[in-house]
């Protein structure tokens, strides 16, 4: 929370980046969507929400929002209404969505923007849903969002909505996005796409044989900017791509490991050191509240 936030009637809430340590796809459901395995990795950084009580019901963004995105389409918004109507709440909220966390890059930063607020107004409205109940309305947004709901890294099959707890190992990432977005559904489409990856199990991922992501083949192809990036970060460790985004990173077992590692790479890359957390800072700011 920040002082001024709070002057003003305003609450201040993280919304965590994450990153998908890898990424196959092994099939495709009859409804065409495909199901995927993943572990999400939750990070220290990532957006703010702000938020502040309206009492004659009305749900409205403040402030300048996501560039081209009208405020009936902004995940924050539609979260809001959505738990409104789900737990038939007469109050209403401002939103502000303090964007740290690029669009497109994979990190999950308009997901997680929702589930914190689907989390903190069940908090502040009194809602009353259990976490369960929210998760199920966070997949009606998007496949992201229940792993920010329930704020744990997590193993996840099926669209991303299987989740099972994961302990990982403390590490830092060099980050760094290209500042290209391809949409997701051309990604998917895209006939080079390996959608038939082999059935893992965590145990796979824990021996350190799991670290690549189908989708890192077709973006190099299709964007320059991403093969850079790629092939830059090659030069300080092994570099990954996260979700079906842009961003890229490389892994370290220390933060001076990784501030070492930024520190070699060209300051125009923008890249930035974040830490994995055990939890989502968004619990730890609900036991503060």
């Amino acid at each position: 929370m920040n002082a001024r936030g709070e002057d003003a009637g305003w609450s201040w809430w993280p919304a965590p980046a994450k990153l998908n340590l890898f990424l196959h796809i092994t099939g495709r459901r009859a409804d065409g969507y495909h199901e995927l395995q993943t572990v999400f990795r939750l990070l220290d950084w990532g957006d703010r929400i702000g938020l502040r009580m309206r009492e004659d019901g009305q749900v409205r963004r403040q402030g300048e929002g996501l560039a081209g995105v009208a405020e009936a389409d902004d995940l924050a918004v539609r979260a809001a209404r959505m738990l409104k109507e789900a737990a038939n709440v007469d109050k209403g909220v401002d939103i502000i969505v303090e964007k740290h966390v690029p669009a497109g890059g994979g990190f999950g930063g308009g997901s997680s923007d929702a589930a914190t607020v689907l989390v903190v107004l069940n908090r502040l409205w009194g809602a009353g849903l259990d976490e369960n109940a929210l998760a199920a309305l966070g997949l009606r947004l998007g496949a992201d969002v229940p792993v920010f709901v329930r704020g744990h890294n997590a193993w996840a099959e099926g669209v991303g909505e299987r989740l099972r707890p994961i302990t990982l190992p403390q590490a830092w990432y060099v980050v760094v996005e290209p500042g290209v977005h391809v949409p997701t559904p051309l990604l998917f489409a895209d006939p080079d796409l390996t959608r038939d990856s082999p059935q893992a199990k965590i145990e796979d991922f824990a021996s350190g044989s799991l670290v690549g992501n189908v989708f890192e083949p077709v973006l190099r192809r299709r964007e320059p900017a991403v093969e850079a990036v790629l092939a830059a970060l090659s030069d300080i460790g092994t570099a990954r791509l996260t979700g079906s985004g842009s961003g890229c990173f490389v892994e370290f077992d220390s933060q001076a490991a990784a501030e070492q590692g930024r520190a070699k790479l060209s300051k125009e890359l923008r890249a930035r050191v974040a830490a994995g957390v055990a939890r989502s800072p968004l619990l730890d700011a609900l036991e503060q509240h």
